[in-house]
């Protein structure tokens, strides 16, 4: 299972820091010592079941006061609502949101909370991004009209980029919901 959350302890002794990084956090389960001592709290998790409303409440109860949380992965990870009661009732507390519950809609009050950073979910919006998703796009469209399979590695979608199309893998690179589809997977490569 991969980690749910990074820490990061500024300004903690090195011992502490040691110790909060080697921790393994897994989605749906936040151990409460991590929450009490780490200055930023920053989420980059998959949005199911076990990881809905993962800082909710009594999570954000446990974080510094003054700790920084930042959520770049999916709105509904973290409980809105109770997000801007806690930034209204605890004014050192910031955060950074690049997501929202109901997006694009905030809930009512996040907006006006001065120690709330929103962006409006642009961390993909450089260039080379952008353009890779629209590569990956066209790559998916060609692929399925020439009847090639799904890519059997949907975690490697490197030789679809930065190349000539003419030199790409016979696949389509990323069509996500192609299980549900019913479409072929090619082979390993």
């Amino acid at each position: 299972m991969s980690g749910c959350l990074r820490r990061l302890g500024w300004g903690a002794s090195s011992s502490l820091l040691a110790s909060l990084l080697a921790k393994q956090v897994y989605a749906g389960c936040i151990e409460e010592d991590v929450l009490k001592e780490a200055d930023v709290v920053s989420l980059h998790c998959l949005l199911d079941k076990s990881t809905t409303h993962l800082i909710n409440k009594e999570r954000l109860s446990m974080m510094k006061k003054d700790a920084l949380l930042i959520n770049a992965a999916r709105g509904p990870i973290v409980d809105e609502v109770a997000l801007v009661n806690h930034l209204k009732a605890n004014p050192e507390l910031r955060c950074g949101l690049d997501v929202f519950e109901d997006e694009p809609a905030m809930k009512p009050g996040l907006a006006d909370c001065p120690n709330a950073v929103i962006v409006p979910h642009i961390a993909s919006a450089s260039m080379w991004t952008r353009s890779g998703m629209a590569t990956l796009a066209a790559a998916n469209v060609a692929g399925r009209l020439m009847g090639h399979p799904v890519w059997p590695q949907p975690n490697n979608i490197a030789p679809f980029l930065d190349r000539p199309m003419n030199s790409f893998p016979a696949a389509c690179p990323s069509i996500v919901n192609a299980k549900e589809l019913g479409l072929p997977t090619g082979s390993e490569a």
